[in-house]
């Protein structure tokens, strides 16, 4: 049996806890949760209206740079922001194979092909290197937009995802993108409150999505919210997940095919209680993203750390074994053990509905599919508070 206990003994100390189960991410609500849910019960507007919706977008998108547009999750985000950059029917639209099934559901919600490329072994995010390689062999250049040279199929969108919270190489992926006249949007569900050389990710491409799921950082139950700095595709984004509906005191007027994608009243005032405790959250999250850092230090695990450049959320902590059946035996020892930990998901190209989507080599990708292990990363919350 490997040292397993001796991992499981440091999380335990971590989260002071000796016998209690340990989540693999639990919110807390310990601020004006309660209160902000009270008064927007008494006002009566819990559903699709209310100024919690307005004051959520407003702070989301201050703190981000840009314009916030809040909806009912991070796949509703996606898809949307994928449809209003111009995604169409039969369109490929590039993204990793190393993501959460929504990236290319969300895709394929848009009517687009997923174009699964690899990943770098350091951020776990879309190649670069890899993105100018398919684009060099497979793509061609014309004065609307890039397309397939063998299918004819325009190549409407690309989709890194900054994994954990860790930017990918954002920059170079944009640079080389825009060489090709193609859109970034970015998923950054997993990476509010990160950065990359001082700028929020998911606010470099054209558009980009956060998540606030029950695991995510902060939370609205269930929500996304899409992010942009230019403020005519933020417009679309709000009136396309608003059902489209027209400017008018009495009159249900609507202008374009659209999805009742809006967030919940009763959803964004728990949101904007959260969000308004980020900065407490993010600072305990850093310290244990330490901690981790120096207990796998004097080990043979590697702990997976930002990017130089990235000051990363580190919403889930990761660390690197020698294999597959190494990794199992940890996941098996910690669950057993109530310490909640979790393998990376299944990549995106194996999964039976995509196994017909192109593919490169894939290397990075499954290798690490086969040897990460995320481990508990939860802020931690007294019961005081």
């Amino acid at each position: 049996m490997r040292d397993w206990k001796a991992i499981a003994s440091f999380v335990r100390q971590l989260y002071a806890t000796e016998d209690d189960f340990i989540a693999l991410h639990e919110p807390g609500f310990v601020g004006n949760e309660k209160a902000y849910l009270e008064q927007c019960i008494d006002s009566g507007f819990v559903s699709s209206v209310g100024k919690f919706v307005d004051r959520f977008e407003d702070a989301v998108g201050e703190y981000c740079d840009c314009r916030g547009v809040a909806v009912v999750n991070g796949t509703a985000a996606l898809h949307a922001a994928l449809h209003v950059v111009g995604v169409e029917g039969g369109d490929e639209v590039i993204t990793q194979g190393l993501s959460f099934v929504a990236t290319p559901n969300s895709i394929k919600m848009a009517g687009g092909n997923p174009v699964f490329l690899d990943c770098d072994m350091d951020t776990m995010g879309l190649s670069p290197i890899a993105l100018d390689a398919y684009l060099g062999t497979h793509a061609i250049l014309k004065s609307d937009g890039s397309y397939n040279r063998k299918t004819g199929q325009r190549i409407a969108a690309c989709v890194p995802v900054h994994i954990f919270g860790h930017a990918c190489r954002i920059e170079e992926i944009c640079e080389i993108c825009d060489q090709w006249k193609i859109p970034v949007v970015e998923d950054a569900a997993e990476a509010i409150g990160s950065t990359y050389n001082g700028k929020a990710l998911g606010t470099f491409g054209a558009m980009g999505v956060l998540s606030f799921n029950g695991n995510k950082i902060i939370t609205t139950g269930g929500g996304g919210m899409i992010l942009s700095q230019d403020t005519a595709l933020a417009d679309k984004a709000k009136h396309l997940t608003t059902t489209a509906k027209s400017v008018h005191a009495w009159e249900f007027s609507h202008d374009a095919m659209a999805w009742n994608y809006r967030m919940p009243n009763v959803n964004a005032a728990l949101g904007l209680a959260q969000f308004e405790q980020l900065g407490d959250i993010l600072a305990d999250k850093r310290e244990i993203s330490k901690a981790y850092l120096e207990f796998f230090g004097a080990r043979d695990e590697r702990f997976v750390v930002a990017m130089e450049g990235c000051e990363s959320n580190y919403w889930l902590n990761a660390i690197e074994v020698a294999d597959r059946e190494v990794r199992d035996s940890m996941l098996q020892y910690l669950n057993d053990n109530k310490v909640m930990a979790r393998p990376l998901w299944v990549p995106m190209p194996d999964l039976p509905m995509y196994r017909d989507c192109y593919c490169d080599t894939f290397e990075n990708g499954r290798y690490l599919a086969d040897r990460i292990v995320n481990l508990p990363s939860g802020a931690r919350f007294s019961k005081s508070d």
